[in-house]
């Protein structure tokens, strides 16, 4: 058989629903029954009290505001061309911020801020600059900080770009997709090369030092000719990195994705095609393969970091720092103490009631027991490193003991190589890291999902 049907083979085989692993255990299989704020609190003070001062801690906000639906995305997202809006959020996550600062009791040292969405720049330069200017004062910045958000390449002004450098800003990440004219008309997201090319012009005379692009893969439409034609503009202005996604189609959970139907995407094997297409073009460019999904030009600080082995994965993807506490303010947000999780309600309006009540928006997480800290490690070296190991004599785990069993015919298939004391991911495997995490996944295999919880893995 040669090299590329037995790839497309394997492509078939593991097209299974299958988590992106940003977190362990995954949100469907929280433990919300025995989660309560109480203990959430209590795990953000012991985690800011053990690693605020070595490492510092990072916040992520959600600004849920776009003035038109982008029909493919899966993010928590209000549709409104209103921005009046804008003035109250604002004031509503500095007030989350403040009930948190309570929380943890001493001057925090922010080491990542990372604006997601949504539309960041839907809010104006000067609302953004109160935002940020108000979750830094009082606070601490620590010296090896990195500030980043998300841009819509239609309406990122030179005004955005140097407020938020001024306030310390150096990554800026755009969402491009694909510029295909047909498939930007399916899923709604428009952007001319032209103006992606002069938001990334502004932004390196401005001084931004990484500037990274969101590619997709497997979208409704998408076709090898078309992919080939996007790779070739991309490589005009050679951002610093590429995250290159494969499409999440989850209809039942984001409706707005029903503007399509299966029919109008490309089956597994056609994907696969597809990324195959684009990752070989990103080689040929010149950028290197990280952990799932993420590429980036030689001398960039995530692929500095993946080579020392200091690559970190949370709620925000991939980074190259690692704090121990992630705080995650505005509706539909992620918290991460280390020893739990936590998420934000999703309705807007909700949230702006409880923080006009003066009560943390919390409505449901999971406080990681042994065992589940045991696996999260192992799915993060995965993720993050390639391979991992463990000692089941002097760190007994039972999901790891069982997921070895299940592991080794992802082994006879070529992805992993398997001993007794650990697993290193062989180049084969690189593409099905997901599938790789799930066989160590206990939560998932305790309780098998009868319906489809996640996106495809392939």
């Amino acid at each position: 058989m040669s090299a590329e049907n037995q790839n497309a083979d394997l492509a078939e085989k593991f097209n299974v629903s299958a988590p992106r692993y940003t977190s362990y255990p995954t949100m469907p299989y929280w433990d919300t029954l025995s989660f309560n704020q109480e203990a959430w609190k209590e795990s953000v003070k012991i985690s800011f009290r053990e690693s605020n001062g070595k490492d510092g801690i990072s916040l992520y906000i959600h600004l849920p505001f776009c003035e038109s639906l982008c029909t493919y995305c899966g993010c928590n997202t209000r549709i409104t061309k209103n921005h009046r809006v804008e003035d109250p959020y604002i004031k509503a996550v500095l007030k989350e911020w403040e009930m948190y600062r309570a929380i943890m009791g001493d001057v925090p040292i922010i080491r990542e801020i990372h604006l997601g969405g949504g539309t960041p720049t839907f809010f104006s330069a000067s609302n953004l600059h109160l935002l940020i200017g108000g979750l830094l004062q009082g606070a601490k910045v620590h010296p090896k900080a990195e500030f980043s958000f998300e841009a819509h390449p239609a309406n990122t002004t030179v005004d955005h770009l140097q407020t938020l450098y001024n306030l310390g800003f150096r990554r800026l990440s755009l969402g491009i997709q694909d510029f295909d004219p047909k498939v930007q008309f399916i899923i709604n997201r428009h952007q001319s090369f032209e103006e992606v090319q002069v938001v990334t012009q502004q932004a390196r005379r401005i001084g931004y030092t990484s500037i990274n692009y969101d590619l997709i893969y497997g979208l409704p439409m998408q076709t090898p000719d078309g992919l080939i034609k996007t790779m070739a503009l991309v490589a005009e202005l050679m951002p610093d990195r590429i995250a290159f996604y494969s499409y999440a189609h989850v209809p039942w959970i984001k409706p707005g994705q029903r503007k399509f139907t299966e029919k109008d995407l490309p089956d597994a094997r056609e994907k696969g095609k597809l990324y195959k297409i684009g990752r070989e073009l990103l080689k040929s460019y010149g950028y290197q393969e990280i952990g799932m999904d993420h590429f980036a030009l030689p001398g960039d600080a995530l692929l500095n970091a993946a080579r020392v082995e200091e690559l970190h994965r949370n709620f925000m993807g991939y980074t190259q720092q690692h704090t121990q506490l992630l705080i995650g303010l505005g509706v539909s947000s992620i918290s991460d103490s280390l020893y739990a999780f936590a998420q934000n309600v999703k309705v807007l309006e909700e949230y702006l009631k409880l923080i006009n009540q003066d009560e943390l928006p919390v409505f449901k997480g999971h406080i990681l027991t042994h065992e589940d800290l045991v696996i999260r490690k192992h799915i993060l070296n995965i993720m993050c490193k390639g391979h991992t190991a463990w000692n089941l004599h002097t760190e007994p785990c039972k999901g790891i003991s069982e997921g070895i069993e299940r592991l080794i015919s992802l082994a006879d298939d070529g992805l992993i190589e398997l001993n007794s004391r650990g697993l290193q991911v062989t180049p084969l495997g690189k593409r099905f890291l997901r599938n790789i995490c799930m066989a160590i996944d206990a939560r998932l295999w305790a309780d098998k999902p009868s319906t489809q919880l996640f996106s495809m893995a392939i």
